[in-house]
């Protein structure tokens, strides 16, 4: 019963001796609150991004517009689903004996929670670097990062994830149903087979392997502005420095604080030997802080604009009394700005012409 390559047998081995308890109606709760905050953000966010993509077509937002468009659908559709399924698991009374005889559901699950799980961390390190690219080598980003090659790298993201999401069923491994009856992964009890701890601390490692990027090239975005900022010394380069750099510390902590408890446990249980000490309880509870990444995307990537900062700094310094910056350095957007700058300060003589017309004319 507890063989990973019998198919219409998998996993209901561990329906017999759970040890894991859930509160069906705290679960059910955290399930629905969960898929409805995360429908209704990224749908707020699809049309943010459809209205600013209709408002500004220049080529420098065109590659981010898009990006940040795949993540959001993406996040979309993984609440839909697999808060569908585990909805659907908790209103039939984690039964699933009775509606999964040939685990087809259970394998659904597997895959769409491995694919929904690495797809956005993939596409979030995909942006980073493509932020990267837009500051440190503006010329190059505005001739070379076109829609094409934008499309042609969601695409390869999105079918490098639905891999490994089928590796297990390619290899005839099916997804475990998990001891706390709730949802499907790869199998995380009694493993013995090494292909087992490969699937687990693969998943992990990319994982790992996503946000080390992400941090890498937010670092190298971040230092560079404030080079940039330090080295024009004009007032009109706080604003847009400000603001990434706020979006670059809000994106790392949210991804690093998210996905680090799940992917720690996944590492924890591929390297141990025999029985893991995780317990359903805290794998639960690892999941449920990297279903929040999905949740928090939107309203870091696309709701965390100049125009929220700029009333949130209206606030602070109406409560503070203080006035340390003009609101007119908000004009423009800080992508427009970064490039702008860094393009500056990369053409040749702008050691001596950095602060003289091309600054002035970019706070006009």
């Amino acid at each position: 019963m507890n063989s990973s390559k019998s198919p219409g047998l998998a996993g209901f081995g561990v329906l017999k001796n759970t040890t894991c308890h859930t509160e069906k109606k705290i679960s059910v709760f955290f399930s629905i609150i969960f898929m409805t905050v995360g429908i209704l953000s990224n749908s707020l966010a699809i049309v943010i991004l459809m209205k600013a993509y209709q408002r500004f077509r220049q080529k420098s937002k065109a590659s981010f517009l898009l990006l940040a468009s795949g993540l959001v659908v993406t996040d979309l559709f993984g609440h839909l689903i697999n808060g569908a399924i585990a909805v659907f698991v908790y209103a039939s009374d984690k039964d699933w004996i009775r509606f999964n005889q040939s685990n087809i559901l259970c394998s659904v699950f597997g895959i769409c929670m491995v694919f929904f799980g690495l797809c956005p961390l993939f596409l979030g390190s995909v942006m980073a670097v493509e932020r990267c690219i837009g500051v440190t080598k503006p010329i190059f980003h505005s001739t070379k990062m076109t829609s094409r090659h934008v499309k042609m790298m969601l695409t390869m993201v999105c079918l490098f994830a639905v891999l490994i999401a089928l590796l297990p069923i390619l290899r005839f491994r099916a997804y475990q149903i998990q001891a706390s009856r709730t949802w499907c992964f790869y199998k995380t009890e009694h493993i013995e087979d090494w292909e087992d701890r490969f699937y687990l601390l693969l998943f992990s490692c990319l994982g790992f392997l996503a946000l080390a990027i992400s941090f890498l090239c937010n670092a190298v975005t971040g230092i560079t502005l404030l080079r940039v900022k330090f080295k024009s010394q004009q007032r009109q380069g706080r604003s847009h420095h400000f603001e990434m750099i706020i979006q670059l510390l809000a994106i790392m902590c949210v991804s690093c604080i998210c996905w680090s408890p799940f992917l720690v446990a996944m590492a924890r249980i591929g390297l141990r030997e025999g029985r893991s000490e995780d317990t359903c309880e805290t794998l639960l509870f690892a999941l449920r802080m990297a279903t929040w990444n999905q949740i928090l995307d939107p309203w870091v990537y696309i709701l965390l604009r100049k125009a929220v900062l700029r009333n949130l700094y209206k606030i602070t310094s109406g409560c503070c009394g203080v006035h340390v910056m003009n609101l007119h350095m908000w004009e423009l957007s800080s992508i427009k700005n970064s490039l702008k700058v860094a393009a500056i300060s990369e053409s040749p003589g702008s050691s001596k012409q950095i602060n003289l017309q091309p600054l002035s004319s970019m706070g006009q």
